[in-house]
């Protein structure tokens, strides 16, 4: 018999005779096995003949070679085939199984599913899956969840690169794909929907995404590929413009030991423009749309209108304008000349009060001609603040579009880099780092361009068959990020402080009346004489000003700080994971998986998004898993418990139980079950935010910043009854709110479904659920007066009140419920109808408490595809419809109208050339349409590609 025989070969395609790369080779009993290179062939070493070669790749029917002599070479045809419902999946149970066999609800998109998706890029795409929602808040700032939470940035949901954490650690959000592998690196996708922190960890709460990247040894030689594209087509706020997404990877295994990749993709367009100018009513986090526009409406507070946030009494600042004149007036003449005297002395010698009475009035030789300029202002401010002209309204700073203080030139170029050595047959050690870089726009509070950011992960992992160990690191620089919303505000302080403008405004608007204007002309004139001087869009002064004041970083001074972040908060990670019972060979009887992780947060960001002034703050979790497996009467029932500690550095530990069930009814027919439970610490943001957004400060929930501002012995009054209160002008009403210390939320959830594929043509997969959420966090919103008595709430000015807004948890249960349903129906070979309709709702929220749900009550997905209709032609085509809805943010409140889009690409592969075309676009229609309130209004992309080598 041969020893250590060396078997080659190729394998080809049946339907089109093309070579097949990454095509898994392994020895049936064995453990030798090869993938073979972009050409086809494969190169496997076996320790003796005869042998039998298992050969499979997703996409194809699976076959057996047997081979009894050496030299001659190992030609294998493979037959396309359908894989409906034949996936293996492991996140489901954090080991391999096929998705009919899942006990939970999972989605999958394989390699071959990811090269034909209906999209400019693989992320835009998991927007189809069943049960997903996309918030876009940016070009390159997509947010998914499941379960609701629709909002830009989910703290409910965990994001997972090659077992990575990808959340950015200030945030505690992953921040899309800004990071993460580039599309031709990307080799299968998994989305677990609704709880998953027993397997996951905290933030698992509505579902868990893991992106897996190809490995050199399997997938190997060079591939790039050219995307060109158009977008921002009959845009009324850009005009159109080019797309660039170049990607490229290489990948070689030198022997069957050590194999390298690295990748790259540079993505260049000029993003979605956010143009909402509705009218804002703001009342700190509760802000709502209103009528009313600049023109009509002298507290108008737009949209994407950033520094009109600025908002002040007009009857306030018009008495105080009124006594601080008066009282220049008195110090300018020692006492001798009392200004109110004057004002009704000039009453009642003209009751009629015109302009010309008051000039010939002021030219009494009495009176000293300096003062007569100021006297000519102040008595018209008299009448005013008398007679009923100065009514009970708010006037705000004029404010600039987001147009002239965002950056929209998107760039994104995201790296990797892998190392990879098998110490054993089985056991690969691999070291990997992924960089990403650029410009964006995100959508939280307020509008953030995110400019020049960086963040970058480096991990170095053991893997074997029944054991992982892993490292890795996060590291954040939020490079020349700034806050929007607070850039148009400091430079509208930094022209003329509101301490000026106000009194300005103030003494116009009066002057205005008494000449006989109406109340709007008077307050379109005084805004007018105001602003005179305000740097304008397109001028160096304005360039000027805004490069000055985003360059500053975020402070307490406008004239000295601005609007820039200095985030640059790092997480350290180590992981493991063990299968017990393949160690211990018992795992016919029970399958026992344990794991455990560590995790450390670095929040550096020098005060100017944390309270982190006196150094960075390192907050710790650390957790354990242990999952038991049992398979009983012939495979017909499976039973999976699981169960997971969790410690923070400022909470007490969580244990999260799961329990699940999956029935056989029929073969490829199953019904699970099962019992979940979730929860998540409260995030970085929450527990240690400091930062003024405009419209107030959001503040961290631990009890230290109670007393950092004094409202243990100030408090601050519920939002509801302070509106309550200043519209009665009424103190009284006035109710303080009570504090109360955080705790993690936690959600129990219990789901039912059939997963089931009948003829092997129709795939079907239907669930529903029903959640209860316990100590659920929701913002809060409160108003504190700064003046020493409770009547200082009732005044919105910045001297008099400040608006605070902080996490707290809920006293009652909230309750979701919801349900999907998915079909897939092989018409023809390889054509495909697939559809999902779902449908998500939130119940039993206490009053005035900011969920950020914001899931349509009905969303579905309808497409056609195929990946090869006729020689070499494929096509994907999807129409997408969701519900409208009431958008609930932080940023503004809203509904939102239900809308449309219809997605479509049309590829050819060139025979023998390794070589595909693809046209298509994402929204063809135009129709331009909104994800949330105050973030972009999203048009069509459309493009065309050339890829090489794309497997």
């Amino acid at each position: 018999m041969a020893q250590n025989v060396t078997l080659t070969g190729k394998v080809k395609n049946t339907a089109s005779n093309e070579n097949v790369p990454a095509v898994s080779v392994t020895v049936k009993g064995g453990a030798q096995g090869a993938y073979t290179d972009d050409n086809g062939n494969f190169r496997i070493t076996v320790n003796k003949l005869p042998v039998t070669l298992i050969v499979s790749s997703v996409g194809f029917d699976s076959r057996e070679i047997t081979v009894s002599t050496s030299g001659a070479s190992v030609d294998v045809q493979l037959s396309p085939a359908s894989t409906l419902g034949q996936e293996v999946i492991v996140s489901a149970t954090r080991s391999p199984e096929r998705i009919l066999e899942s006990p939970v609800t999972v989605e999958k998109m394989n390699s071959l599913t990811l090269r034909n998706v209906p999209a400019p890029s693989y992320y835009e795409a998991i927007g189809n899956l069943k049960g997903v929602d996309m918030h876009t808040a940016s070009l390159t700032f997509r947010t998914i969840t499941t379960r609701g939470f629709v909002a830009s940035g989910n703290t409910r949901f965990n994001q997972l690169i090659d077992g990575m954490d990808n959340q950015a650690p200030g945030l505690n959000f992953s921040v899309g794909s800004v990071i993460g592998p580039s599309e031709l690196d990307v080799d299968n996708i998994e989305m677990l929907a609704g709880a998953s922190s027993a397997l996951y960890g905290s933030g698992g709460m509505n579902g868990t995404l893991l992106i897996n990247t190809k490995n050199p040894f399997k997938y190997q030689g060079f591939s790039f590929q050219v995307k060109q594209g158009i977008m921002n087509i009959q845009n009324p706020e850009q005009k159109p413009s080019p797309y660039f997404d170049w990607s490229a990877r290489y990948g070689k295994a030198f022997n069957e030991k050590l194999a390298f990749k690295f990748s790259g993709q540079f993505i260049k367009a000029t993003d979605w423009a956010a143009y909402d100018y509705d009218n804002v009513l703001r009342n700190s986090v509760f802000s709502r749309v209103t009528k009313g526009g600049r023109s009509s409406d002298p507290n108008y507070d737009g949209v994407n209108v950033y520094g009109d946030e600025t908002s002040q009494s007009f009857a306030a600042v018009s008495a105080a304008t009124e006594a601080g004149i008066r009282q220049g007036v008195l110090g300018a003449t020692g006492g001798l000349l009392d200004p109110n005297n004057l004002a009704q002395a000039f009453i009642t010698t003209f009751p009629t009060a015109t302009p010309a009475q008051l000039a010939a009035f002021l030219g009494n030789p009495m009176i000293p001609v300096a003062l007569r300029p100021t006297l000519q202002q102040y008595i018209p401010l008299y009448l005013a603040n008398r007679n009923g002209a100065v009514a009970n309204v708010n006037v705000s700073r004029t404010g600039y579009k987001e147009r002239d203080l965002v950056d929209y030139n998107t760039i994104n170029f995201k790296g990797t880099a892998g190392l990879f050595y098998k110490i054993t047959p089985s056991i690969e050690a691999s070291f990997n780092t992924y960089l990403g870089t650029g410009t964006t726009v995100y959508t939280g509070a307020d509008r953030y361009s995110l400019k020049n950011l960086v963040m970058a992960q480096h991990k170095l992992e053991v893997r074997a068959r029944n054991w992982f160990v892993r490292g890795y690191t996060t590291q954040e620089n939020a490079g020349d990020s700034y806050n929007a919303t607070v850039l148009g505000r400091i430079m509208n302080e930094r022209f003329k402080p509101s301490q000026t403008w106000y009194p300005t405004y103030a003494v116009a608007y009066a002057g205005n009346r008494f000449a006989g204007n109406s109340d709007l002309g008077s307050h379109i004139a005084a805004r007018s004489l105001a602003d005179a001087g305000m740097p304008m869009p397109g001028t160096q002064a304005f360039n000027d000003l805004k490069n000055a004041v985003a360059a500053a970083p975020i402070g307490s001074n406008p004239q000295v700080n601005g609007a820039r972040f200095l985030d640059q908060s790092d997480l350290w990670a180590a992981e493991g994971q063990l299968n017990v019972s393949n160690l211990g060979g018992f795992s016919n009887m029970v399958e026992v998986i344990a794991g455990a992780q560590w995790k450390q947060y670095v929040l550096n960001s020098q005060g100017t998004l944390f309270a982190d002034t006196a150094g960075k703050l390192k907050p710790a979790e650390v957790g354990g898993y242990i999952q038991l497996k049992k398979r009983l009467f012939n495979d017909l029932l499976t039973l999976t418990a699981a169960g997971r500690y969790d410690k923070h550095t400022n909470f007490e530990g969580r244990f999260t139980p799961r329990v699940t069930a999956v029935v056989r009814v029929a073969k490829d027919n199953n019904i699970r079950l099962s019992y979940q439970t979730a929860y998540r610490f409260p995030t970085n943001q929450d527990q240690y935010i400091n930062l003024n957004v405009g419209s107030g400060l959001l503040i961290g929930a631990l009890p230290s910043f109670q007393t950092f501002y004094n409202l243990n012995s100030n408090p601050g009054y519920s939002s509801e009854s302070v509106a309550a209160a200043r519209a009665a002008n009424n103190p009284a009403l006035l109710q303080a709110y009570t504090f109360k210390a955080m705790k993690p939320e936690t959600v129990t959830s219990y789901e039912v479904g059939y997963k089931g594929l009948l003829g092997k043509r129709l795939y079907f997969d239907a669930y529903a659920y029903y959640s209860q959420y316990q100590n659920f966090l929701g913002r809060v919103a409160v108003v504190q007066s700064l003046t020493g008595t409770p009547a200082g709430a009732l005044n919105p000015s910045a001297a008099s009140s400040r608006n605070l807004s902080y996490i707290q948890n809920t006293d009652q249960e909230v309750k979701a419920l919801g349900w999907g349903v998915q079909a897939d129906f092989n018409l023809y070979r390889n054509i495909t109808l697939y559809t999902n309709v779902f449908s998500d709702e939130l119940r039993d929220v206490p009053a005035n408490t900011a969920t950020a749900f914001n899931a349509p009550r009905y969303r579905t997905n309808i497409g056609l595809r195929s990946d090869n209709v006729f020689r070499g032609i494929g096509f994907n085509v999807v129409w997408k419809w969701q519900d409208e809805v009431f958008y609930e943010g932080t940023f503004v409140t809203g509904t939102l109208p239900s809308f449309s889009t219809l997605d479509a690409q049309v590829s050819y592969r060139i025979p023998n050339t390794k070589s595909v075309l693809r046209i298509g676009g994402t929204n063809i229609g135009n129709e331009y349409y909104r994800s949330g309130y105050g973030s972009p209004y999203v048009g069509g992309l459309y493009y065309a590609s050339f890829g090489y080598n794309i497997f």
